[in-house]
């Protein structure tokens, strides 16, 4: 194997400490995070079964870590309390500082306000 291909192919682990393989060339039965929450499962604790490399062009490579799909727990239901917790959170990202109103929308960091507090002048040329 050349090029970058045979960089990132190490199913033995000797290269670096765990099984490595090149982008989507990943054995059947791992999965990534996001893999596995697709299929409604978390890795549960397990520890990593493998890793994926890709190669960039002048940079570190990608990585993305393995799990193996049938050590993987179904996701935990969300409760009501949790509900609660996540729309409590979405409110104070919505709520401006400033004005102490509810935008709408999630306040832009960039901003730390609303539009229009950040913005006075421009409402008034658009009237």
């Amino acid at each position: 194997m050349g090029g970058a291909f045979g960089k990132c192919y190490d199913p033995s682990g000797s290269q670096f400490g765990i099984p490595t393989y090149p982008w989507r060339y990943a054995p059947k039965g791992l999965a990534t995070r996001r893999q596995l929450r697709a299929r409604g499962l978390r890795p549960g604790g397990q520890q990593i079964a493998a890793q994926v490399l890709r190669p960039r062009y002048r940079r570190g490579p990608l990585t993305a870590y393995l799990y193996r799909v049938d050590r993987a727990k179904p996701v935990r239901p969300m409760t009501p309390a949790r509900w609660a917790a996540l729309a409590k959170a979405n409110l104070a990202r919505r709520t401006c500082p400033t004005c102490r109103t509810d935008a709408g929308y999630v306040i832009p960091t960039s901003l730390g306000m609303c539009v229009p507090c950040a913005y006075p002048d421009d409402e008034q040329r658009a009237a």
